[in-house]
């Protein structure tokens, strides 16, 4: 089959598609034809081997553990293992995997979920990650409730325009934070308010917030603290230009230890992909309350050209990678 395979960590050059072996499939698993995979911040962490913690953690020291790249995924069953009994061959599936950016991949039916046939597997790749974290940042570390005001920093990004979506159907009055040209994408997923971060502070209006969820920014928690309400809640999704070591986690780490000695409560938060929390995801999508925003589609052989434009962080809502049925994919491009 061919998959977007990598030898050596670095910048999107080193990714390339190549010929390999078809995963093979264990009692577990199950095997999946890929129709389309989400682009995540975390195929690049993987793919330059930044932070170098992550190495330090498994995924390997002097080039990545597992050659193929890719996490979120859409497809349909291929093949199921002999104690697989909650998926079988012919259903249309999405959730995390092995190895996503390929003709075939493999995973547990814990992370997987049945996907609705009205919604399209492009939309499905985007999901898993982004959908996930912004939910679980919202409902289980942020507590949120009808009538909070909540902001949203990076709401048009991948996890960010999920969450803003996602507080507004629960009831909350947001606030999204972006740049100029994601302005009215963030209106028109049902934010009530927009800061323009290019013109204006957060702390300019001098506004109070219940619940400020923070994806992947860069602010000091200094600064986050002075928009939030007395009892607020701070919840902080990763980081990014945090240096080679730690990339941002340390913000994180920084939030959970200072809040036992501050009156808010500060959170970081490490999201679990779980079949329950796709299933309600996908009910979602599926009546119109949610709606995924997939801002670029490439084919599988532009993987490098998709991650660049993910990792450059203009990129509006998330990208996907597909992967035509017929499997006519040929190397080279990548």
């Amino acid at each position: 089959m061919k998959a977007i395979v990598q030898d050596t960590y670095g910048s999107a050059d080193v990714l390339r598609l190549d010929d390999v072996d078809p995963p093979s499939v264990g009692p577990d698993d199950v095997l999946i034809r890929v129709r389309a995979a989400g682009v995540d911040a975390g195929v690049w962490h993987l793919m330059a081997g930044r932070p170098f913690l992550m190495r330090a953690m498994g995924f390997g020291l002097r080039a990545p553990r597992a050659r193929t790249r890719g996490l979120e995924v859409a497809g349909v069953v291929e093949a199921v293992g002999a104690q697989v009994t909650e998926l079988h061959p012919g259903d249309r599936v999405f959730g995390t995997c092995n190895g996503s950016f390929a003709q075939y991949a493999t995973a547990r039916p814990g992370s997987l979920a049945l996907l609705p046939p009205t919604v399209s597997f492009e939309q499905a790749a985007v999901v898993p990650v982004s959908g996930v974290t912004a939910l679980q940042a919202l409902r289980d570390a942020g507590k949120v409730q009808a009538g909070q005001r909540v902001l949203v920093i990076g709401a048009g990004g991948g996890v960010g325009s999920f969450a803003v979506q996602l507080a507004t159907a629960f009831g909350a009055e947001v606030t999204g934070v972006c740049s100029t040209a994601k302005v009215d994408l963030v209106r028109s997923l049902g934010a009530d308010d927009v800061i323009d971060y290019t013109s204006e502070e957060i702390t300019a209006t001098g506004r109070r917030y219940d619940l400020v969820l923070d994806t992947a920014g860069n602010r000091p928690l200094s600064l986050l603290r002075q928009v939030l309400a007395p009892h607020g809640t701070l919840v902080v999704v990763g980081g990014e230009n945090g240096g080679r070591w730690l990339g941002g986690i340390q913000r994180s780490l920084g939030a959970v230890l200072l809040s036992p000695f501050v009156r808010h409560t500060l959170r970081g938060l490490f999201s679990t992909v779980r079949p329950d929390d796709l299933s309600l995801l996908a009910g979602l999508i599926a009546s119109g309350q949610v709606t995924p925003v997939v801002g670029a589609t490439y084919p599988l052989d532009r993987a490098a050209d998709a991650v660049r434009h993910q990792h450059e962080g203009h990129a509006v809502g998330k990208v996907v990678l597909t992967v035509p049925d017929d499997a006519a994919v040929t190397a080279g491009g990548a």
